[in-house]
């Protein structure tokens, strides 16, 4: 697979205030790198607050990094002129983790597809965004419905057809199914899988759900704190975690047989204090699994 996104040690620090009114940094991504091949689905892993989103944010241009660089088809993105950085934005595009909120109540489904297309006539952009919305199962009147008439997976098949119908290259998928019921969530996943398969999209998809990441992604990186911990493809993440926090992840992640669970539950419990220290190296313990290991 070819390169299409290249991250190199790219941090992020937030200038905030403490209830004092003292100037705190706060350090959200900490010497980020990693590569995003053309046509594969990148899973992104972490608990909440590992900084995840905010690396997703950056390679979209919506934050700035602090240090390091974001290159997209080997164009650095924030050394583009603004005509530039916007062509590159037209071919990357977001799933919200909140298909209701991520839509505007008084848009119809048909006029929120429409949008994102400015470059073309009204009468094109309305056949185009009719045949978009076909392809991700809303049809028919119900193009014509507000986004209050629809179930939340009709929702964020809504908001994937915004994200789509500019026929981008890469999509940010940001827990795109962590508000919808199980069954809806492998609809969902299923009709991802589809469009990828039909247009080539590359996805990074951003989940604190192992057994989504399990099943939608080729290649793993799991972060914490802020920090990359390990990267391998998904079946020797799964099979041979190394780092102590993607174990204590996969130990968290009970499976759905009971008596494999009551076994997992009886293994040695994995330290709940783990220390990230600023000299470490990184370790190919397996073709392309790489494991951050302290010095």
């Amino acid at each position: 697979m070819s390169e299409l996104i290249h991250i190199e040690n790219v941090s992020k620090i937030f200038n905030k205030k403490d209830w004092r009114g003292r100037k705190l940094k706060v350090s959200a991504v900490s010497d980020i790198t990693l590569t995003i091949n053309k046509g594969e689905t990148f899973g992104l892993v972490g608990e909440s607050g590992s900084g995840k989103t905010t690396l997703g944010r950056m390679i979209l241009d919506l934050e700035t990094p602090s240090s390091g660089q974001i290159l997209y088809g080997n164009q650095e993105i924030s050394k583009l002129k603004l005509a530039d950085r916007k062509k590159i934005k037209q071919n990357m595009q977001i799933i919200f983790q909140d298909p209701y909120a991520a839509l505007n109540p008084r848009m119809t489904a048909l006029e929120l597809v429409m949008e994102p297309l400015l470059s073309v006539s009204k009468e094109l952009a309305k056949q185009k965004a009719i045949d978009t919305l076909a392809t991700v199962g809303i049809s028919g009147d119900a193009v014509h419905k507000f986004p209050r008439s629809f179930s939340g997976g009709q929702r964020q098949r809504i908001g994937i057809a915004r994200a789509i119908v500019n026929d981008p290259e890469f999509i940010l998928c940001d827990e795109p199914t962590s508000a919808l019921d199980v069954s809806i969530q492998s609809q969902i996943i299923a009709l991802l899988k589809q469009l990828q398969k039909r247009s080539g999209l590359t996805y990074l998809f951003i989940s604190h759900d192992l057994s989504v990441i399990q099943h939608v992604s080729d290649r793993i990186a799991v972060m914490y704190k802020g920090e990359l911990v390990e990267l391998a493809s998904v079946a020797c993440l799964f099979k041979h975690p190394q780092h102590p926090y993607t174990k204590k992840l996969l130990a968290a992640a009970l499976v759905a047989d009971p008596k494999l669970a009551r076994l997992q539950l009886n293994e040695e419990k994995i330290d709940e204090v783990i220390h990230l220290s600023d000299s470490f190296e990184w370790v190919e313990v397996d073709d392309n699994h790489f494991v951050r290991r302290d010095k």
